[in-house]
């Protein structure tokens, strides 16, 4: 059967007609470029992940990176592979022109990433932490550490890591037991372990720059005591030139259940003295630059979960269009011919519930995408302020909702495809393995959780929560005035009103009852407020796709359209509609109820 990967007609709806890309085009960021450069890009990266990812991608599932003890194995093909992202540009396609990149919007970079990731799953994580370390040294390290290691990592000499978890300290940073001390030519020797580093040893680049929270000897104790480092794997010259080993060792690898297209390593720093690292900013503020680079990180876990989702959707609607099996429950006569498994209700069903899951997430994906675009290049202050405040707010959204309902949409998947589903001669369940990693990458659902609740809506006077809300009205505005959505406009206001009488009740028993059994339901309100989210976002799809009908496409338009609406009807009365009244409206009542006892 025919390996499908995605819809290019839904990535050009989405970037085009959702999100209007072309306009970016108007910004003097972005003068150069236009749909033409847009594409071209796209199509290039698409191009490399037919040629060169998706022959192997089995191969990367079945054949794990090995460690003999001196230096890690991994197939030749993910080689050739990288190397063809980095000689087409596509390292650090949104950087500078003068710091080697294409100066392409986030969201059409991110388009064209889709196509990579879906051929190459997470072996592309290996070019995607390069280009986050190196965002991150360039926005808070000095002139001279560009120019040594930012440089080299846009062209895809070095590659790059984030160092953070230790066997005693994952989640909990405050316990971080590395240490660092300072030297007297201004370095320092840093020492320590360091856990589940991705990438974190390969042969695949000349150096790999690790980014590395530590604490200075006589710091502070928690989170305000951690500095950041970088902490190369080999040192280099003032030339640019590759020098000795540092003092970094792998101590092994780990196996994934999934996402075996990268290494996981066990790092030591420091066996032989202290291994070599050079201060990020300044001392105690490790933890600050760090989330530069993790909220980078976050958006790019939402995005590979919804991907992943988005690639398992394709791959079971075209082997459920294909696969002839049984009758309709209406046929009589057992002498008709199968009808492909599409026909069944059943699997309509769950081909619905993948198109809603995985679209859904993309949608909310491309949105981070495009306020991390204004938040760079919009026309004014305010509007780029504005967009900040926004990104800043939904990231924990963008990170978790793809990530729990990816591994939904794959595991439906696997069930359309029955038998065919469970086995690795098809790759829907190397989907699932792949995305289930995405709930626990880059801050646990209940991290995130946390951080939505206690952090993102009350700080500065709840100015994240009520600029979404007033995203909300306008949306639900604009979808009143289509007789087609208006239903589905008054179902978001509702559920708008859960959404704020559940908030009220969980800030209030933060302040006047337990802190700790209030944020116990912090998943409970994340999920709420993603599922609204969603819905916001499946309704401005509706918006655009009824409005397109309004010009009478021709019959594929129409069709793609109306596939739309389709969906948004499933998403609104299957998933939706059952999750606010009933699930929600009774955990609102549960809260009350418990909240009052305290």
């Amino acid at each position: 059967m025919a390996l499908p990967l995605l819809s290019e007609r839904d990535l050009a709806f989405m970037l085009y007609e959702l999100f209007d890309a072309e306009e970016l085009g108007e910004r003097t960021r972005y003068a150069d470029h236009n749909r033409e450069s847009f594409d071209a890009a796209i199509n290039t990266a698409r191009r490399i992940a037919e040629k060169y990812f998706l022959p192997f991608r089995q191969k990367v599932d079945t054949h794990q990176p090995a460690f003999d003890g001196e230096r890690v194995h991994s197939i030749p093909e993910i080689k050739r592979a990288l190397d063809a992202v980095i000689d087409a540009g596509l390292v650090s396609p949104t950087a500078d022109y003068d710091a080697g990149g294409m100066q392409l919007p986030a969201i059409v970079a991110t388009v064209a990433n889709a196509w990579l990731w879906a051929a190459g799953s997470t072996t592309l994580g290996y070019i995607a932490l390069t280009n986050a370390n190196a965002n991150l040294i360039a926005a808070h390290g000095s002139a001279a550490q560009v120019e040594k290691w930012v440089l080299p990592q846009r062209a895809g000499r070095f590659a790059g890591t984030m160092a953070m978890t230790e066997p005693g300290a994952g989640s909990g940073l405050g316990d971080l037991a590395t240490t660092a001390v300072k030297q007297a030519d201004g370095s320092y020797k840093v020492t320590g372990n360091k856990i589940f580093i991705s990438g974190g040893d390969h042969e695949l680049n000349e150096n790999i720059v690790h980014l590395v929270l530590a604490r200075v000897k006589g710091a502070p104790q928690g989170v305000k005591g951690i500095s950041l480092f970088i902490v190369p794997k080999v040192l280099v010259n003032d030339d640019g030139s590759l020098g000795d080993r540092n003092d970094v060792a792998l101590a092994g690898l780990f196996h994934k259940m999934g996402g075996r297209g990268q290494t996981s390593t066990s790092l030591n720093f420091g066996e032989n003295g202290g291994a070599t690292g050079y201060l990020v900013g300044e001392e105690n503020k490790g933890l600050f630059y760090m989330f530069h680079m993790m909220n980078e990180a976050r958006i790019m876990v939402g995005t590979s979960a919804a991907t992943t989702a988005l690639t398992g959707y394709q791959y079971s609607l075209d082997y459920a269009r294909e696969r002839p099996q049984g009758r309709l429950p209406s046929s009589k006569d057992p002498l008709s011919a199968p009808v492909n498994i599409i026909e069944h209700a059943d699997i309509k069903r769950m081909l619905l519930a993948q198109k809603s899951y995985s679209e859904g997430a993309y949608t909310l994906c491309l949105l981070g995408t495009q306020l991390a675009d204004d938040e760079k290049s919009a026309a004014t202050q305010e509007e780029r302020d504005y967009a900040h405040l926004l990104l800043d707010f939904l990231t924990p959204m963008i990170k978790t909702w793809p990530s729990e309902y990816g591994p939904k949409a794959n595991s439906y998947a696997i069930q359309v495809m029955g038998g065919h589903g469970y086995i690795n001669e098809h790759p829907v369940e190397m989907f699932y393995r792949d995305n289930r990693l995405n709930p626990i990458h880059e801050g646990t659902t209940g991290i995130q959780s946390l951080d939505l609740l206690s952090r993102k809506v009350p700080m500065n006077n709840l100015a994240g929560y009520k600029a979404i809300l007033g995203e909300f009205e306008k949306t639900i505005a604009i979808a009143k005035s289509q007789a087609e959505l208006s239903v589905y406009a008054e179902e978001l206001q509702r559920a708008i009103e859960v959404l704020k009488s559940t908030t009220e009740i969980l800030l209030a028993a933060m302040v006047e009852k337990n802190i700790d059994l209030a944020l116990s339901n912090s998943v409970k309100y994340l999920e709420l407020f993603g599922n609204v989210v969603v819905a916001w976002l499946w309704l401005k799809q509706g918006i655009v796709a009824v409005l397109a009908l309004k010009e009478t496409p021709h019959d594929a338009d129409q069709k793609f359209y109306r596939g739309k609406l389709q969906a948004l009807k499933y998403s609104f009365e299957a998933k939706f509609t059952i999750t606010f009244p009933c699930f929600f409206k009774s955990l609102f009542s549960w809260l009350v109820i418990l909240l009052s006892q305290k």
